[in-house]
């Protein structure tokens, strides 16, 4: 039934009367409840109709839409309470614990040791190479890294490079655990020496009158057969599913193969894998760019530890952790996001593991927004079946986040719907209206972060999807932000 403004407004005085005495006590304490108002249970016209355009039960949306201030009324409390799977809203909580404890300063080191003088080019010993988590190792800083090395003077190595990955204490990972698609790179395992987030860019470029697409690989990867071309498709052959007629082979440890073929009506595309063997991923790595940037290696690429004592000769500092939440939050990349968890376990514990870090966010959640509603945060990604977080749990941390000192990087890390990041393409407000992060899995929609409405006031917003027909639910969201948006 459609309610008139005038009716509207008086119900939500009304409303407002009743959780005054609620809001005032959550603005003066962060773990206070919001509590539920009678005016904003139902479920805006718009989202409902969208609902059963969906074929959706109302009660698979659970939404909060709140004053980011935290001392007006809610606007909409619609099963806020309900624990369910966040997908990579999660990312939410761990980015923001990070940028609260650590500080948007902070950065990763990654150490480079040598346990001899180099003399005339030559090393006569190990390199010792150290990870400390960073999450933004990629193709370029690891290009510096070994270019810092070849700076030194050094052109041949006659003992190993050793990689020092013992600052992160794993489980054992099976990428195709979750999904059964282990050459995802979102599946990639989390690693104190993480490079490139474990894939491979391969790049491909028609040549039409070779016949073929020319195939690079970036990084260069050491004792990896790779094709250095793929056979055109047809003449006229549409561009379509292009990976899947690549028909490519990523299950070889020691080789990438094609069996199909390449439509040079698609131009130049980029397709990032996760090679098979990501365990060897470092060492293939590391030893593939010594050796493209003309240094010779002797012995091996290996795993150990860094001798007590030895100094460092040079290190490799990461970007700001801004930037890295910046790219965390736009990109939804999930490694990076398992990277910093457990960095705040090691910053903070001592000791970089899950059990830590997750111990870690535990204690700050109740120091920050009361011992209740505590999120299962599993790997803080969201990539999991097993995190849980209520609407009203995340609202109430958003309303913190808004009012913290870290509050420009935080909401600057957020996709603007219809401009960037993973929202790029859903349909768009005035520009800058609103930053909110998206999170999908099978069985799971879900979108939080702040919208500025019409009327200048600004709100935050949760909603949550988890029914077997998610997926569907994403013009309900997109109505549930127009509406808050047009307040």
């Amino acid at each position: 039934m459609l309610i008139s403004p005038l009716a509207s407004a008086r119900r939500r005085v009304a409303g407002a009367l009743l959780v005054l005495t609620s809001l005032t006590a959550c603005a003066a304490d962060p773990g206070a409840r919001l509590a539920p108002a009678t005016d904003a249970a139902a479920l805006p016209p718009a989202v409902i109709a969208a609902l059963q355009r969906a074929r959706l039960p109302q009660d698979a949306l659970a939404a909060v839409v709140v004053p980011v201030e935290g001392r007006a009324a809610p606007r909409l409390m619609h099963q806020a309470d309900q624990a369910l799977n966040p997908a990579s809203v999660m990312k939410l909580v761990t980015t923001y614990a990070a940028l609260d404890l650590l500080g948007p300063a902070f950065t990763w080191d990654t150490p480079v040791y040598l346990d001899t003088t180099p003399v005339a080019g030559r090393l006569r010993g190990n390199v010792y190479i150290q990870g400390r988590g960073d999450p933004k190792l990629v193709v370029e800083r690891l290009w510096l890294l070994m270019r810092r090395l070849r700076a030194l003077g050094i052109d041949a190595i006659d003992g190993d490079i050793v990689l020092d990955r013992s600052a992160f204490a794993l489980p054992a990972h099976d990428a195709a655990d979750f999904d059964g698609e282990p050459w995802r790179p979102y599946n990639a395992a989390p690693d104190a020496l993480l490079l490139n987030y474990k894939a491979v860019a391969m790049g491909f470029t028609p040549d039409t009158a070779a016949g073929v697409a020319h195939v690079r690989y970036e990084p260069p990867l050491a004792r990896l057969q790779l094709p250095t071309s793929v056979p055109l498709a047809p003449a006229g052959t549409a561009c379509g599913d292009w990976r899947m007629g690549l028909q490519a082979e990523l299950t070889h440890a020691e080789r990438i193969a094609f069996q199909g073929a390449y439509p040079a009506a698609c131009g130049a595309r980029e397709w990032s894998v996760a090679p098979s063997d990501p365990s060897g991923y470092a060492a293939r790595a590391v030893e593939g760019m010594w050796r493209e940037l003309g240094g010779r290696l002797a012995g091996r690429v290996r795993d150990g530890q860094v001798p007590a004592g030895l100094q460092p000769a040079y290190s490799n500092p990461s970007p700001p952790l801004a930037e890295v939440v910046r790219d965390i939050n736009k990109h939804s990349n999930n490694v990076m996001t398992q990277q910093l968890l457990l960095t705040l376990g090691l910053q903070k514990a001592g000791q970089g593991s899950f059990d830590a870090a997750r111990g870690v966010l535990a204690q700050w959640w109740q120091e920050r927004l009361g011992p209740t509603d505590q999120p299962v945060v599993d790997n803080g990604a969201g990539l999991s079946r097993a995190a849980r977080l209520s609407p009203r749990a995340l609202a109430r941390m958003l309303q913190q986040a808004w009012a913290s000192p870290v509050m420009p990087e935080f909401v600057a890390s957020l996709p603007i719907v219809g401009v960037d990041g993973t929202l790029r393409r859903r349909p768009a407000l005035v520009s800058g209206a609103a930053h909110l992060k998206s999170g999908s899995l099978r069985d799971v929609t879900a979108l939080a972060g702040y919208v500025l409405a019409a009327s200048g006031q600004r709100y935050v917003l949760v909603a949550m999807v988890n029914h077997p027909n998610a997926g569907a639910a994403r013009p309900a969201l997109d109505a549930l932000i127009a509406w808050s948006a047009a307040d």
